[in-house]
C-alpha cells in the first residue's frame, strides 16, 4: 500500500484518565490522523499521529505482542495537549506489512532498522523525542540506541527481556526461543488466538485488578491477527527465533548505551519477571519503578500512570 493511500480517523474522545481537566479540554483542538508510511520496497507501516496545537516535543509509543497502535489512542489524546504523539504497527501486527520471513526477518535488529527509518521519514526531532517502548518493542529501541545515542532525549522501556534469562520468563516464551519446542508453541498460539486476545492482559491479576480492553482495541487486534498469510503469532515466533542472538549482543555492548533510559515494570507481570527489569536497570545505572498491582501491560491497566511518565520525562 502506498503512502498516498491514507485514511483520516475521527477525533478521539478524551477519557477519565487524562492528566488534568485542562488536558481534556485542549485535546479537542488536536488533529488525529491514521495513515500509512512507506519504509522501503517491502514494508509499509500503519501509523497514528495526534498533533498538539503548540507542541513542546514529540513522543513515540511502540506496542508489544499482540497489540496494535490502537492501544495508545487514549493516552495519545490526553498527551496531545502538549505533545505531538506518534505510534505505528510493527511489521506483522495491525495493518502494517507482513512479508514472508525470507524477505523480512522480524528480528529485534530488523525492527531497530524499521524504527530508525520511521523516525527519519516522519521527520521527528530527535533532540526532543521521548520513546516509550514495551514488550517486543524495547529491545529494538535499545539496539538502535547503541549505534545512535542521540536517537531520543529519553527512552522508557519495560516488561521485556533484555537478557537471555529464560528462568525469568513464562514457560511458553521460553519454549519459543529454540527448537524443538518453538514450532509446537507457535502452532498452539495460532490455534488459541481468540483465547490469547481475550485473556493475555488479565493473566496474573486478581479479579479486582483485571480489566477489559476498549472495544475498538479488541476489534482491531482480532481483525488484524492474520493478514497476507502471516499471523501476529508467526511474527512473534520469527522475532523469538532471533531473540537470543540479539539479547546477547545487547548485553555484550551495554557499555555503549549512552541514551538516558528509565525502566518501568509491572510488579505482577507473570510473562517476564520484574527481576529482569531490576537486573537490567542495575547494569546500566537507570532508575527503575516496579508498579505494585500492575501486570504486563501498565499502559493498558493504568494509562494515567503512563501519561504521568511522559510528562515527567519532559521536566
Amino acid at each position: 500500500m502506498s503512502k498516498d493511500k491514507t485514511a483520516h480517523a475521527a477525533s478521539v474522545a478524551a477519557t477519565p484518565s487524562s492528566h488534568t481537566a485542562e488536558a481534556f479540554a485542549s485535546t479537542q483542538a488536536a488533529q488525529d490522523t491514521i495513515d500509512f508510511i512507506e519504509i522501503d520496497e517491502v514494508l509499509t507501516l500503519r501509523r497514528m499521529i495526534v498533533r498538539a496545537p503548540t507542541p513542546k516535543g514529540p513522543v513515540l509509543f511502540l506496542h508489544g505482542f499482540p497489540e496494535t497502535l490502537t492501544v495508545w489512542k487514549e493516552i495519545a489524546t490526553t498527551l496531545a495537549h502538549d505533545y505531538d504523539v506518534h505510534a505505528f504497527d510493527w511489521p506483522g501486527y495491525g495493518q502494517s506489512s507482513r512479508p514472508a520471513s525470507e524477505r523480512f526477518s522480524y528480528a529485534p535488529r530488523a525492527y531497530a532498522r524499521v524504527l530508525k527509518a520511521y523516525i527519519e521519514r516522519a521527520g521527528i526531532d530527535r533532540s526532543k523525542l521521548v520513546i516509550y517502548a514495551t514488550d517486543i518493542a524495547a529491545l529494538p529501541v535499545l539496539l538502535l540506541a547503541l549505534d545512535e545515542p542521540t536517537i531520543a532525549r529519553q527512552i522508557i522501556v519495560g516488561d521485556f527481556a533484555p537478557f537471555d534469562r529464560p528462568h525469568y520468563m513464562w514457560e511458553n516464551l521460553q519454549n519459543l526461543k529454540a527448537e524443538p519446542t518453538a514450532s509446537p508453541t507457535r502452532a498452539y498460539m495460532n490455534k488459541t488466538n481468540e483465547e490469547i486476545l481475550q485473556n493475555v492482559h488479565r493473566r496474573g491479576l486478581s479479579p479486582a485488578e483485571q480489566f477489559d480492553l476498549p472495544i475498538d482495541v479488541q476489534q482491531d487486534m482480532s481483525h488484524s491477527w492474520s493478514r497476507d498469510a502471516v499471523t501476529s503469532a508467526d511474527a512473534f515466533a520469527h522475532y523469538y527465533a532471533n531473540f537470543t542472538r540479539d539479547q546477547h549482543y545487547l548485553e555484550a555492548n551495554l557499555g555503549r548505551l549512552k541514551t538516558l533510559v528509565k525502566v518501568i515494570w509491572g510488579g505482577k507481570d507473570i510473562y517476564i519477571s520484574s527481576e529482569m527489569g531490576i537486573e537490567f536497570a542495575g547494569k546500566i545505572g537507570a532508575k527503575v519503578d516496579v508498579l505494585p498491582g500492575i501486570g504486563h501491560f501498565p499502559h493498558l491497566q493504568n494509562p494515567k500512570q503512563t501519561v504521568e511518565e511522559i510528562y515527567a520525562s519532559f521536566r
